[in-house]
């Protein structure tokens, strides 16, 4: 499932593509038709993203708000207009380009009551300005839930997923299993701007990368990460391989249906 940076680079990719210009929208498919009839030829007024969710405002024809879940994907391509390959929900046409939308959790035409109770239920995005990490706080200080299934749940931290939270677990020592209620203030502010700054160059770059320099691998010898994901990472998806640290074993588990993974020696606290 894309994270969150992502979604905010495909908000700021269709708002400079396609806002404050009309925009044809169809659906090839035909499952989303009705929706999209409302908002054809409209002006996107703008694009954001909250965490895992996109949300295209049309003003008072409504939002389309969209959630790729683990199959869906954006396909950017420049004009002129081709027919659309395979199972195309929602096809945006303006400007040079076109974009199309395959396979999403959830491609909807709403209204503001509908887009506010949808962030209503989600925790803080650390890539949107008007985040409060203390809300999560609120959150994960009165938990006994892991931290590392705190930290991927939507209702409080949203746009967090499998890749970064791994990552940032690991570059601050803390190992994944320990509840909520035992995570120090002083931490939690840590991984917060961690966070931020990670993400925040997700969204620059289009890629996870959360290795420091001296661990790269220009700079040890090692032979460069090769993983659809991109980027260097220090345990994401390297089970029983060594930590880039350390040198033990990277180690695996299954957490509530997702892949954990971590460094039993540089996670003790």
């Amino acid at each position: 499932m894309p994270e969150g940076h992502t979604l905010h680079r495909l908000a700021r990719l269709h708002k400079r593509r396609y806002g404050g210009k009309p925009v044809a929208v169809t659906s090839p498919q035909g499952r989303f038709t009705a929706d999209a009839s409302v908002v054809d030829g409209h002006v996107l007024v703008g694009a954001e993203a909250y965490g895992k969710h996109l949300f295209h405002h049309y003003g008072p024809q409504g939002t389309i708000h969209v959630h790729l879940g683990l199959y869906g994907t954006f396909t950017e391509t420049k004009l002129p207009d081709t027919e659309p390959i395979g199972q195309v929900r929602m096809r945006l046409v303006g400007g040079t380009h076109w974009t199309d939308l395959r396979g999403p959790n959830r491609c909807e035409l709403i209204d503001p009551s509908q887009v506010d109770a949808i962030k209503a239920r989600l925790g803080p995005d650390p890539l949107r300005k008007d985040a409060r990490p203390d809300l999560a706080w609120e959150r994960i200080s009165c938990s006994r839930t892991s931290l590392a299934a705190l930290l991927m749940d939507q209702t409080v931290l949203a746009g967090v997923g499998n890749v970064y939270r791994a990552e940032v677990l690991f570059r601050h020592g803390v190992a994944p299993m320990i509840p909520g209620t035992s995570l120090d203030r002083a931490l939690w502010t840590d991984i917060w701007a961690d966070l931020v700054g990670l993400m925040r160059e997700g969204v620059r770059i289009g890629r996870i990368d959360t290795v420091a320099p001296e661990h790269l691998p220009e700079a040890t010898g090692r032979a460069p990460r090769v993983d659809r994901h991109g980027g260097e990472v220090y345990v994401y998806r390297r089970t029983g391989e060594p930590c880039l640290v350390c040198g033990t074993p990277v180690a695996h588990a299954n957490l509530a249906g997702r892949n954990l993974y971590w460094c039993p020696s540089c996670q003790l606290s």
